[in-house]
């Protein structure tokens, strides 16, 4: 089965709030943030959903800002990672992003975090920084960057 993107709508913020909650236990983004997003409130900010069969199964959220562009969030439930919804969810904010006129996809993505770290590097991320302390429990952030345009 493969995952369907599109452009979150208001339908959809209840849905990500929850994955958001249990994605970012210790940092969530508020139900009036995500509400925001979805509602183009925010000016640089697009979120993506994922769908299988008609179902939510992941959402991103990506900035646009010039010639760069930030992965803020990517999340998947558990039941379905390993399916190709988070690569369906990176080739859409790919395309947001390549929309937006941007030439690089930038992320922070936890030190420990080695599943996020090989998942980022098969798609063509590579380490540009190191933000020691970067989240609330102390982890370091690695900083990684990728060309807009390369399909993995």
């Amino acid at each position: 089965m493969t995952a369907r993107t599109r452009r979150a709508v208001a339908d959809d913020v209840a849905a990500i709030v929850a994955l958001e909650a249990a994605s970012f236990p210790l940092d969530p983004w508020s139900e009036n943030l995500v509400g925001e997003g979805v509602g183009a409130m925010l000016p640089t900010v697009t979120y993506v959903v994922a769908e299988e069969a008609g179902a939510f199964a992941g959402y991103a959220v990506v900035s646009v800002v010039d010639v760069d562009a930030e992965l803020q969030r990517i999340a998947v439930p558990q039941k379905r990672r390993r399916t190709g919804v988070a690569t369906a969810l990176l080739d859409a904010v790919r395309a947001v992003a390549a929309g937006g006129g941007a030439g690089r996809l930038l992320l922070e993505v936890r030190e420990d975090n080695t599943a996020a770290r090989l998942f980022y590097e098969r798609h063509g991320f590579t380490e540009l920084g190191r933000r020691p302390r970067y989240y609330r429990d102390g982890t370091t952030a690695l900083v990684l960057a990728a060309p807009v345009t390369m399909v993995p």
